[in-house]
């Protein structure tokens, strides 16, 4: 049985505030992609992983990799393979999916899982929420209006600490209450939103900034934005043909993905 690890994507991420153990707090709202990494989970003597696919090269294969983490977490030896489709290190949480894939596929309780990663308790719920804390606080939000997104990744490494050192201030506004009415209701919600990292982020990486611009050139686009800590960005349309299209314009050398965003049957099984 295969498990799928969709692409988690922060269409907002306000960072609130710093704990004294300097974890930031963060005020996000998170979807799902129908693109993702697929693993297969058995149970075995003892944990093994092994990785391939289109994107599959940089992934440990050890113990930094955090599938084999979640097995430890789990406590059930297991044996892995991760077919890899996630720009590695992204921003759209491919570790963080694929640990949550390993905790599902072994039945694990997933209580605690945020020691894996803020981005893992999330994948687990594997649906449309509000995300606060350091990411274990989960909310419901109202149902996302149907879009397509387009996944845009320059190719470059944007390490997260770097991110958040770059970060000037770490005390801003949470979002405002999610509540929307409608595909233009919800495009405007966003619009009164932001991502708090997008900037120190191109002050790591300025090929960010070429990214955004990309994608606002492109026709149809409603909304585009980095998604967590970089360095994917993303474009928001209202139909498949336009999200395809623009697509298709985005450099070779790029990685670029059209998916419908997802509701509540996110992470499955084939």
């Amino acid at each position: 049985m295969r498990h799928f690890a969709p692409a988690k994507v922060n269409l907002a991420l306000h960072v609130t505030g710093r704990r004294a153990d300097g974890y930031h707090l963060l005020d996000s709202l998170v979807v799902f992609a129908d693109v993702g990494d697929w693993l297969s989970v058995a149970r075995a003597d003892e944990i093994g992983l092994r990785v391939d696919g289109p994107r599959a090269e940089g992934v440990p294969v050890d113990q930094r990799n955090l599938a084999w983490k979640a097995a430890e977490f789990a406590g059930v030896p297991a044996d892995i393979h991760l077919e890899k489709h996630l720009p590695h290190a992204g921003g759209i949480g491919g570790g963080s999916a694929d640990a949550a894939a390993v905790l599902r596929a072994l039945g694990a309780d997933a209580a605690g899982s945020e020691a894996l990663g803020a981005d893992v308790p999330v994948c687990v719920r594997g649906k449309p929420c509000r995300m606060r804390g350091i990411g274990e606080v989960l909310e419901d939000v109202p149902d996302i209006p149907p879009f397509w997104i387009l996944l845009v990744n320059p190719g470059v490494d944007v390490p997260t600490g770097a991110v958040f050192g770059a970060l000037s201030d770490a005390d801003n506004p949470p979002m405002p209450e999610p509540e929307w009415t409608g595909p233009d209701g919800f495009i405007a919600w966003l619009r009164a939103t932001r991502n708090d990292l997008e900037r120190p982020a191109m002050e790591v990486q300025p090929v960010i900034r070429d990214t955004l611009d990309a994608l606002e050139a492109t026709e149809a686009c409603l909304l585009a934005r980095m998604s967590g800590s970089g360095a994917t960005c993303f474009g928001l349309f209202a139909e498949e043909d336009a999200a395809r299209a623009a697509a298709d314009r985005m450099p070779d050398a790029w990685w670029a993905a059209a998916a419908r965003v997802l509701d509540e049957g996110g992470p499955g099984v084939s």
